[in-house]
């Protein structure tokens, strides 16, 4: 990656504290200390419940200990950060978003979310149009969110193109991961793309991987570049290249599938080629075969907060599904329905917390709906320990909230991605603070033009 390296919290000072951490600390030296956090409400973030009294510390980026505090040693630190009882959890990782992929999503010049006109597909590689500056990525850091899964939409094929999983910490190497995973469309949108109809679609993709396959290899065999492909009408050779790292399981597919009699064609696919590495996303009539995904140990990114159906292939959907699911084995992300704004993610979690009180409803309890939108997305994305969770060896993304992050009107007040402190402003927060409590004398010279 190609950038600057990113920066760590520098020492302002030695401070002494009493901490309760007797024996936890024991080998860690305290001047090699970033930042504590003391006296918080900690989320682990692994589906355990909220710890009172916990406390964080993180060190060259990277979390030490998160826990409760069990003797009454002095510990020194660079770093303190007296929490006050608040919440304190990992950041929040978003998944699936085309965050960073658009400046200004109503101005075509500034968007590359879309691709509908290009020759390519499943090539396409998002990591190539990541801007670390947009104002999404701004907002949305704002909100919580330090890591994300961000691809395009597919709009020319039923193929998105390469995903990439990155940070939010607006520095130069934003990109965590480029192509890390593979996207494709096989709901209603992608019969339409493939030629207007499911049978199209899946004739398209199992066309696809056999000629990745082809060009790959079979399994056991050297990999060749001589195969001439014997079709050239569906993919480009450059387009089933991209794909060989999908049919040998070197990166993930993630499709995006609605109806429940869909899922199970896709569930099929790994017989023919059992290395795929499948996620569905979406998933809005899964818990009607809720089983069947289990037994396939295929994990899921499911829509979180969809309960009437707008397209024919949501007819079974329910605000218990992501609930019944994990009931059944499933693991299960929660997304937003939209990709371009996943900043509710919370609202959607704590929609399940909800659901548990409600009769008849699947959800889940407060622990495991946390996890939903932390260390669960970031399992399923390849970062499984090292980010969503507080935990020793994970990467210092701890965000600090005025209230109960699952509930609507909860916001954070201070975030940081590996250690460093992240600046929560963007053009929403000052828009709000310039028009909040107005003074007609500022009005803009041009106001009464």
């Amino acid at each position: 990656m190609i950038g600057a390296p990113k920066t760590r919290l520098r020492p302002i000072g030695v401070l002494g504290i009493a901490l309760g951490l007797a024996g936890a600390f024991v080998g860690y030296k305290a001047s090699a200390q970033d930042m504590v956090v003391t006296n918080a409400k900690l989320v682990i973030g692994d589906g355990s419940e909220p710890i009172d009294g916990g406390v964080v510390i993180v060190d060259d980026g990277k979390v030490v200990f998160a826990g409760r505090p069990t003797a009454g040693q002095i510990f020194s630190t660079d770093v303190v950060i007296d929490a006050g009882g608040a919440w304190v959890t990992p950041g929040l990782f978003a998944t699936v978003t085309t965050l960073g992929l658009a400046d200004v999503a109503a101005v075509t010049e500034s968007n590359d979310e879309r691709a509908a006109a290009s020759p390519f597909s499943a090539a396409l590689d998002a990591s190539s149009g990541i801007n670390p500056t947009s104002q999404h990525i701004l907002v949305h850091r704002a909100a919580g969110i330090t890591r994300a899964a961000t691809s395009m939409v597919p709009t020319g094929s039923i193929f998105a193109g390469q995903g990439a999983i990155i940070d939010l910490d607006g520095d130069a190497n934003a990109v965590v991961q480029a192509r890390a995973f593979q996207m494709v469309d096989l709901s209603e949108n992608g019969s339409r793309l493939a030629g207007g109809s499911r049978p199209a679609a899946m004739a398209l993709l199992r066309s696809a991987l056999r000629e990745a396959q082809a060009l790959v290899g079979k399994p056991g065999t050297p990999q060749t570049t001589e195969i001439v492909k014997d079709d050239e009408v569906l993919l480009s050779r450059f387009d089933a290249e991209a794909l060989g790292a999908v049919v040998t399981g070197k990166q993930k597919l993630y499709v995006e599938v609605n109806r429940a009699s869909d899922i199970r064609h896709v569930l099929a696919l790994k017989q023919d080629y059992p290395a795929l590495d499948l996620v569905l996303v979406g998933v809005s009539e899964g818990w009607l075969v809720a089983d069947a995904i289990a037994a396939a140990g295929v994990p899921v990114i499911a829509n979180g907060l969809i309960d009437l159906p707008d397209t024919f292939e949501q007819l079974g959907a329910t605000q218990s599904n992501a609930g019944r699911l994990a009931r059944a084995g499933v693991k299960v992300a929660i997304n937003t329905a939209t990709m371009e704004n996943p900043r509710r993610l919370q609202q959607a979690a704590g929609n399940l917390v909800a659901l548990t009180r409600v009769p008849g409803a699947s959800g889940m309890e407060w622990g495991k709906a946390f996890a939903a939108i932390s260390s669960v997305p970031a399992e399923i994305s390849g970062m499984g320990g090292k980010a969503g969770v507080l935990k020793p060896g994970a990467l210092g993304d701890v965000v600090l909230w005025d209230g109960d992050p699952l509930e609507v009107g909860s916001v954070p007040t201070q975030v940081y991605i590996a250690g460093v402190k992240q600046d929560l402003t963007n053009h929403q927060t000052r828009l709000r603070d310039r028009y909040r409590e107005l003074d007609e004398s500022a009005r803009p010279e041009a106001y009464d033009w």
